[in-house]
């Protein structure tokens, strides 16, 4: 009698015992579902922040000390917007003016084009070809276009030879009258008027070199600075 009593004992303990095995499986599957179904269902906003808060805390130990995240980002922003505006200003001359050679002297920031002097002026003029109107239209629309916080520049430098010693030409000359000739048409066509600038070289007449620039209206700035500060004061004449 108490052999059939042990048993019976035993069987109930092992049938607790799955039963509580059964439940504890239950419930973590029950857990793991809801756990998914919140995951799922947070908003994108709060993901994004986290992965957003995540990488910055990680590029911030990677950085110095004294790096701004945002500034770091900005100024790549700024180099692409540069590097964009070179490719389009490549692409301009290399469709329109086959002979110009195009080079970049500072990634993002600063490239030349050589042009000659006749492909831009017709013959031993000043005169502007009616054939290189829509090149004209297509630098404008180029340096109007800045980036948000930055600004394209261009310089136009003609080739001169000296009057007398080392001196360049202070009168009119068929190069001084192809410049004025270049930035009056420029101006004519919506150039935004302080993008373009234009000068002599000693050098040769028939070769004109246009730089493009990409400069921040913070360069800008202290660049107007530096130069009213180099201004001789009314007093020092005196």
């Amino acid at each position: 009698m108490d052999e059939f009593q042990n048993t019976d004992q035993s069987i109930h303990e092992a049938a607790g015992s799955s039963t509580t095995g059964l439940f504890l499986a239950l419930y973590l599957l029950v857990l793991a579902f809801f756990m998914v179904l919140v995951t799922i269902s947070s908003p994108e906003d709060v993901k994004s922040k986290a992965v957003m808060d995540s990488l910055t805390s990680t590029f911030s130990s990677l950085l110095p000390p004294t790096t701004d995240l945002t500034a770091f980002v900005s100024r790549e922003g700024d180099m692409l917007a540069g590097q964009a505006f070179q490719e389009e200003v490549t692409g301009i001359f290399a469709s329109d003016i086959q002979v110009a050679k195009a080079e970049i002297v500072q990634p993002g920031k600063l490239m030349r084009v050589i042009v000659p002097a006749d492909a831009l002026f017709l013959g031993d003029t000043a005169e502007v070809r009616e054939g290189q109107i829509p090149l004209l239209d297509r630098i404008v629309a180029s340096l109007s276009a800045g980036a948000l916080g930055l600004r394209h520049d261009m310089e136009f430098v003609i080739g001169s030879p000296f009057t007398s010693e080392k001196n360049l030409p202070t009168g009119e000359t068929l190069e001084t009258a192809r410049a004025g000739a270049f930035v009056r048409a420029m101006h004519a066509r919506g150039v935004p008027p302080e993008s373009v600038s234009i000068g002599l070289k000693p050098g040769n007449p028939a070769e004109i070199i246009l730089r493009f620039f990409v400069r921040t209206q913070e360069e800008v700035r202290l660049k107007f600075e530096e130069a009213v500060e180099k201004q001789p004061s009314r007093g020092d004449g005196q």
